[in-house]
């Protein structure tokens, strides 16, 4: 793995090499680091639409999704091109602290783990992070308030997010087999494969409006629900870039939370039309 990180952040060196050397000039270049595989926040398509951004790294492919919509007006008040470059999502902050990359937008949470190798920037999702249960309308814990009510549950969050990890915060939880994408968790849910799957409250409430006929969420009152740890999804850079951290928090703070939840609707229509 280590060997094959160094070979995908020596390609990437050479190709900016060439584009600092060939772009015109007092172009700014403001490069992003994605994973393109966390749906509605990013994920990549094989077509050029007027809402996705050409993957430096995969030619023909193209990244969508929340994050990069919030990376666009980023790049826009920046007056600076943006280049979408994609990682796995372990490579994320080598390729930050490598300097292959000016920041990150992939649905990261600031963490504090995370907070040891970068500094991190104002959330830029809806509202400050809020994780809650998606159920089914007809099923045994509609009427759930807290945790405790969810005691014997079987619940499902996704392969390698916090939507999995704080599953066990509920007690005597039927903890079960993590989900590759949050599409996967709703058509569980709707298959009666688990009996609610955890999301943030953000998404959620997209989706509830989405499958309102069959879903819905539960809405945990001030300390009935899931302790977290973080304010939610942010940006990442490198700790000693002061300025840059600075200029995308104003940009961040510049997008209303009305815009913000329409990017974050128009985004998830398109994540089903492409279904």
């Amino acid at each position: 793995m280590k060997k094959l990180i160094a070979l995908i952040l020596v390609a990437c060196a050479l190709f900016y090499y060439y584009l600092e050397h060939d772009r015109p000039e007092n172009v700014r270049i403001f490069r992003v680091g994605v994973e393109c595989n966390f749906v509605p926040h990013n994920w990549e398509e094989n077509r050029s639409t007027d809402a996705n951004v050409p993957i430096m790294n995969h030619p023909g492919y193209y990244a969508d999704g929340y994050d990069v919509q919030i990376a666009k007006l980023v790049a826009e008040a920046l007056k600076a091109q943006l280049i979408v470059i994609k990682y796995d999502w372990e490579e994320l902050l080598d390729a930050l602290e490598h300097k292959q990359i000016d920041a990150v937008f992939s649905g990261m949470a600031d963490t504090e783990e995370r907070k040891q190798r970068a500094a991190f920037t104002d959330t830029y999702e809806i509202a400050k992070a809020e994780y809650t249960v998606m159920v089914r309308k007809n099923g045994p814990y509609v009427s759930a308030k807290s945790l405790l009510d969810l005691s014997g549950a079987s619940i499902l969050g996704q392969k390698g997010t916090n939507f999995d990890t704080v599953i066990d915060q509920i007690p005597n939880v039927n903890h079960l087999e993590p989900a590759d994408t949050v599409a996967d968790m709703i058509a569980r849910l709707m298959n009666n494969k688990t009996d609610g799957i955890v999301v943030n409250l953000d998404t959620g409430q997209s989706y509830e409006r989405l499958y309102s006929t069959n879903l819905t969420l539960i809405r945990f009152p001030e300390g009935a629900g899931f302790s977290l740890g973080f304010n939610g999804v942010c940006a990442g850079v490198r700790k000693e870039d002061t300025k840059l951290l600075n200029d995308i928090n104003n940009a961040i703070n510049s997008i209303p939370t009305r815009q913000r939840q329409r990017i974050m609707d128009q985004t998830i229509s398109r994540v089903w039309e492409n279904l």
